[in-house]
């Protein structure tokens, strides 16, 4: 049968409805006779109509085809069709009166009314009989997938009226968190409690889950999908209703806040101004170019129109994506943008990239810096922050290069992990090559955490609320310093630019920022709540993870505290202690030996010997 119907042309199915209304012609005048008191026998008025049936047949035929009813769809048969159905009947009643007066066949006008009442029924009877045993013959035929629809409201009740009338999906049951809901059974369907839907899935054979709470805010119908799709469950979200009138568009252009405005205090946003004397006109290499100081090193020295700039950046997509922004920026400058692949331990590349371009000023942003993944893969991240510092600053000296800026960080004081202390060690290279070649100006630059930088805290926040949290806080007690990156660089350039060798310059920072602080506000700009023991209905929870390898509860920017200003309000030189040329040269053999054999705990006794105030174990102890 299902072959049948599906074989069959929409023109085919018309000719089948028009014929089974005009069947029913008949069948309404009999029981008609057979309900009314005629003034004559039955059988005498079946005989007299069999004279005017056949015309009014045709009569029937030509006034359902011009009101267009056979090609009117089973599941289209609503209000509108109805109306039409009874236009056409009450039509035929006319007619019916008009042919049996003109045939002088003796029937009151009431018969003709019950006529026409009793056909409008028999009509629209069959349409809703036809339609229940073609659906039940197209969901015998097809796989019907069965649904449990997640909440019972006007949209969840909506979306099962909906879906009743589907050729492939069954709705089975309600879940609901609504207490007066549960237990009882809207639109045949009985509501559950969200506790039971395991034991409904396993009993009621279901495969999907469709969330009909388009009002609930977006993090709990996350955390929602997230419980269910860890029952291997298929989750779909119904669209919300701005979604359903065509302001997706609208609600696609919202963004999150900018991680600059959770700074907490007034951005030190200030011009380059004579600072662009040390880049205008030269050839400036930033390696790690495609990174997140990198590419804005890039940005501020372009303002300053060096003559050339050499991108060198390890990462294939993150050179491509710079290249193509700066030589946008550079278009009709006359500023040549020079992209490099290569990674700054290999002392052959860097050696030829220095010497080809005439390399003048180096500023060396290249660096592993996420903190637990240097803790888990300790000699990857030594070789590339201790050795690529080296390499490339070594060679820089050769090649006569006037200034060589390291950028640091404040995990290199008294580091509790490897990252810092990878850090530490690149100072104490710098430190050595300042004092045995005064002809290249060597410098570094420490400062703390950067807002909005890959990997930084607040873009992970945005992202885990985005999923429905929780936000994850190592400890509550945790304080950590911030910049946002465009004022980070732009007093980078200018204590570079200030540099005579050998200082290491510290940023001011302003006060450190409680991290729990920073979660509730990255929270509630996103517009919501915190889930908490004083609101336990809200949307985000923070959750508290315990601090991780290597993390500290603060950080600090010096060894000493001993600080020295400088013509830059925000930017100090720090007085701190360095190593000997031979204790350096000790350092990276047994460093290397240490990489050479694979062996971990060589390198990390090396750090704990050479590097000042290191030590793992301080590592969730706040430092003094």
């Amino acid at each position: 049968m299902f072959n049948l119907l599906s074989s069959m042309s929409r023109r085919q199915k018309a000719y089948v409805f028009l014929a089974l209304d005009l069947a029913l012609i008949p069948v309404a005048l009999l029981f008609t006779y057979l309900v009314q008191a005629l003034p004559m026998p039955v059988w005498e008025a079946l005989r007299a109509t069999l004279t005017v049936l056949p015309y009014l047949l045709v009569i029937a035929a030509g006034l359902s085809l011009w009101l267009g009813l056979p090609s009117i769809q089973l599941i289209a048969y609503e209000r509108h069709a109805i109306g039409l159905t009874a236009i056409y009947a009450l039509a035929l009643v006319a007619v019916s009166a008009g042919l049996s007066t003109f045939t002088g066949i003796a029937l009151h006008l009431g018969t003709h009314v019950i006529f026409g009442i009793c056909y409008f029924v028999f009509l629209v009877a069959s349409r809703a009989v036809m339609f229940q045993v073609v659906t039940a013959i197209y969901r015998r035929a097809q796989p019907r997938r069965r649904v449990l629809i997640y909440g019972a409201g006007t949209t969840g009740t909506q979306l099962a009226q909906a879906l009743k009338a589907h050729d492939s999906i069954d709705p089975v049951a309600f879940v609901d968190d609504n207490t007066s809901l549960q237990g009882v059974t809207l639109l045949g369907l009985p509501v559950f409690q969200p506790a039971r839907i395991a034991e409904i899935v396993r009993e009621r054979n279901i495969n999907r889950v469709l969330l009909a709470m388009p009002s609930l805010s977006q993090p709990k119908q996350a955390q929602i999908a997230r419980r269910l799709q860890q029952m291997k469950l298929e989750v779909q979200t119904l669209p919300s209703f701005a979604q359903l009138i065509g302001e997706e568009a609208l609600i696609d252009k919202l963004t999150p806040v900018a991680p600059a405005n959770f700074l907490g205090r007034k951005s030190a946003d200030v011009a380059l101004g004579d600072a662009c004397e040390s880049y205008v006109g030269r050839v400036v290499l930033v390696s790690g170019a495609g990174g997140s100081i990198g590419s804005e090193l890039c940005r501020q020295v372009l303002s300053c129109r060096p003559a050339r700039m050499v991108l060198y950046e390890l990462s294939e997509l993150a050179l491509y994506t710079v290249h193509q922004e700066l030589g946008q920026l550079a278009e009709g400058t006359g500023i040549e943008i020079v992209p490099v692949l290569g990674s700054v331990t290999d002392p052959r590349q860097v050696r030829k990239v220095l010497a080809d371009h005439r390399v003048q000023v180096v500023l060396h942003a290249a660096a592993y810096k996420h903190v637990p993944l240097v803790e888990a893969n300790p000699l990857p991240g030594l070789a590339n922050n201790v050795f690529g510092t080296q390499t490339l600053a070594a060679e820089a000296a050769v090649a006569g290069v006037e200034r060589f800026i390291l950028i640091s960080s404040d995990k290199a004081v008294r580091p509790a992990n490897v990252m810092g202390a990878s850090k530490r060690l690149a100072e104490l290279v710098v430190q050595d090559l300042a004092t045995r070649h005064p002809a290249t100006v060597f410098t570094m630059v420490r400062f703390g955490n950067v807002l909005g930088s890959s990997g930084s805290v607040v873009p992970l926040f945005q992202d885990q609320i985005s999923r429905g949290g929780p936000v994850t806080v190592t400890d509550p007690r945790v304080r950590r310093f911030f910049m946002t990156i465009r004022e980070a660089v732009q007093l980078v350039l200018k204590a570079g630019a200030e540099a005579r060798g050998g200082e290491v310059f510290v940023l001011d920072m302003g006060q450190p920022v409680p991290i729990i602080r920073l979660a509730r506000q990255v929270i509630e700009s996103a517009g919501y709540t915190v889930r908490d023991a004083e609101n336990p209905d809200g949307d985000i929870e923070i959750e508290i993870i315990g601090l991780r390898p290597g993390e500290k509860l603060e950080e600090e920017l010096t060894l000493s505290g001993d600080l020295i200003g400088t013509r830059y309000q925000k930017i100090f030189c720090a007085r701190e202690s360095y190593l000997s040329e031979i204790e350096v040269a000790s350092v990276l053999r047994g460093l290397r030996q240490a990489l050479a054999a694979s062996d971990e705990e060589a390198a990390r006794a090396l750090v704990h010997r050479w590097v000042e105030g290191f030590s793992e174990s301080s590592a969730g102890r706040k430092t003094s």
